[in-house]
């Protein structure tokens, strides 16, 4: 979606915004004597996108691109007395790219596609999307020759005539290890102190003046809902109302987490009365609904297209409401809990009888065997794209069989791998996961991972708003990430330390949950229902590059394989990607 550009016109640089984006508030632009900034998002707090974006032009304006990311979810582009800045929040939920030509930047969007040609794409960032379902926000490779990503909380400085000076990464977040100062780390009841201000400052700078709140009744989604209720009970920045949004099922396996919705609506609705729950009937929607709409129209492939047609249900009844933020629970479950790649590095230090016992008490509380542990936790992240071949031979003769979050699908042709990079964008994509310091790279996998957001992107016009997400703020991150695993891991206790930070908050019986119900039946019914379909979709593409880098009828016994419940949740990801991708490319040929 083109909700800025910026160009060239005489030599001269000309920004300006959409104007249904800029009616909504979604972008914001302002002057001063530094210069002109236009802000997708916001800066500082929702509540307040001019005084953010004024501040965010005047910060770069006066000391240049060698600052902190500010806090909040935006893209920006600033066009100062003597430079003009590109640069995005930590998160990057708002993308923004721009185009090269004969070495000089003249164009940039916040839209890949408005950006590029359909007549000129790029075989090696299909590589990189095909190795996993986080490749595209971290890199700077685009679809489309000559456009490049702005990088989340990267400054990139052009000159005012376009000539690119250079790139800003984003500054590192705090190591992962305890304090120095404090010799056994923080007793459980401190961390849940700090998490809670964290998680506290999060919700508030999200509140915007009508915020709806996704609660799906689990520790996360509630934990949300109450603080940002709290939030408007204070009165605080004065928003007008919380909307509590949630879907309903009333058959199949997600029929049974109805009760804990119903309990969390109660309990918001105890601690502040002047909240509106919304319940929205979702029996009939199942995942791949719309597939060729939700995945084809996308700016870029969107791999967890499969899952839109639940968040689309949920995001329309919020648009009808005036809602001006959402809020969800997405990233709790990696940021929040104990960090396991803990022992991968008691295991490098040399603290191996420490491991051991470590991992002892991880398998006994997440019910898993020692073994399992090890391998996960230790082996694979120190050789991954190892573990996955082994486990592939072991796994072999299925399609889907042993398929891992890196290995090559078996309808990749091997050509068009080799071609374009495929084992090179599979090792970085495998050192991105896990890096030198798997605890630390946890976190940063986890931010591109734990969100749809290209969904509330795609529809943010229309909508009105932006999903945004407390718990993938920086400061609840780093909070986390220094965190020793004495103060996080409580054997059968997921989550203890945000379990804590809420127990005057949660209702008992949410308190104490430790599995929630997942999306499998949501997914296999969508299968049941819309395999044909997707079968159909592989064989009539008539896209010159999915045969260039498909075997399209392996890929059709993969969806096959799927329907009757083969492979598992990293094969099945695999398979939605490169599905995704197929939709996408035909969208592409049907607007070219």
């Amino acid at each position: 979606m083109d909700a800025l550009r910026l160009e060239w016109a005489g030599g001269a640089p000309k920004l300006r915004a959409t104007d249904a984006m800029a009616r909504h508030g979604l972008v914001t632009t302002v002057s001063s004597p530094a210069g002109t900034a236009a802000v997708v998002g916001w800066v500082g707090s929702a509540r307040d996108r001019v005084t953010g974006a004024h501040a965010l032009l005047d910060a770069y304006g006066r000391q240049g691109a060698a600052l902190p990311s500010p806090p909040g979810d935006y893209a920006a582009v600033l066009v100062c007395r003597d430079r003009i800045l590109l640069t995005r929040d930590e998160q990057a939920r708002i993308p923004l790219f721009f185009r090269v030509s004969a070495g000089r930047v003249n164009a940039v969007s916040t839209s890949a596609r408005a950006l590029g040609s359909a007549d000129g794409l790029d075989p090696r960032y299909f590589c990189r999307y095909l190795t996993g379902n986080m490749a595209q926000p971290h890199t700077e490779m685009t679809p489309f020759t000559g456009v490049h990503r702005v990088l989340g909380g990267e400054v990139v400085e052009l000159s005012l005539t376009g000539q690119l000076r250079g790139h800003t990464p984003r500054r590192a977040r705090p190591a992962t290890d305890a304090p120095a100062s404090t010799a056994d780390g923080p007793r459980l009841e401190e961390a849940a102190q700090d998490l809670r201000l964290a998680l506290e400052n999060a919700v508030g700078r999200r509140m915007g003046t009508t915020t709806a709140c996704h609660v799906s009744g689990g520790t996360d989604s509630t934990g949300v809902a109450l603080l940002a209720a709290r939030f408007l009970a204070t009165g605080s920045g004065c928003p007008r109302e919380l909307v509590l949004l949630a879907g309903r099922f009333s058959q199949g396996e997600l029929a049974a987490e109805q009760p804990y919705v119903d309990l969390a609506l109660a309990e918001i609705r105890r601690h502040t009365p002047a909240v509106r729950p919304v319940i929205v009937d979702a029996d009939d929607v199942v995942d791949f609904d719309d597939f060729r709409h939700h995945a084809g129209d996308a700016d870029e492939p969107h791999a967890h297209a499969f899952r839109a047609p639940f968040w689309s249900r949920l995001h329309g009844a919020a648009a009808g409401l005036g809602c001006d933020t959402l809020l969800t629970g997405c990233g709790a479950e990696p940021v929040a809990d104990a960090n396991p790649f803990h022992l991968h590095r008691l295991a490098r230090t040399g603290r191996l009888r420490q491991m051991s016992r470590q991992a002892r008490a991880w398998a006994a509380g997440s019910e898993r065997g020692l073994r399992d542990v090890v391998h996960a936790y230790v082996v694979q992240p120190t050789l991954p794209l190892t573990a996955e071949r082994i486990t592939a031979l072991s796994c072999g003769g299925t399609v889907l069989g042993g398929l891992g979050t890196f290995a090559r699908p078996r309808w990749l042709r091997p050509g068009f791998a080799r071609a374009h990079g495929f084992r090179e964008a599979r090792i970085a994509e495998s050192r991105f996961v896990f890096g030198r310091r798997p605890e630390q790279s946890l976190y940063d996998a986890a931010n591109y991972l734990a969100a749809p957001d290209p969904l509330s992107w795609h529809r943010a016009g229309q909508d009105g708003f932006f999903l945004s997400h407390p718990f993938l703020d920086p400061e609840v991150v780093a909070t986390m990430s220094r965190l020793p695993a004495a103060a996080t891991f409580r054997p059968g206790r997921p989550k203890a330390v945000l379990r804590e930070a809420l127990a005057d908050l949660l209702p008992a019986p949410i308190r104490g949950r430790a599995v929630k119900v997942p999306f499998d039946d949501l997914y296999a019914r969508g299968l049941r229902r819309h395999g044909e379909e997707l079968i159909g979709l592989c064989r009539s593409a008539r896209h010159p590059l999915i045969t260039e880098m498909f075997d399209v009828e392996t890929l059709c016994r993969a969806v096959r394989e799927a329907q009757l419940g083969m492979g598992d949740a990293y094969a099945w990801d695999r398979m939605n990607s490169s599905l995704a991708l197929v939709a996408w490319l035909e969208g592409l040929s049907a607007g070219s």
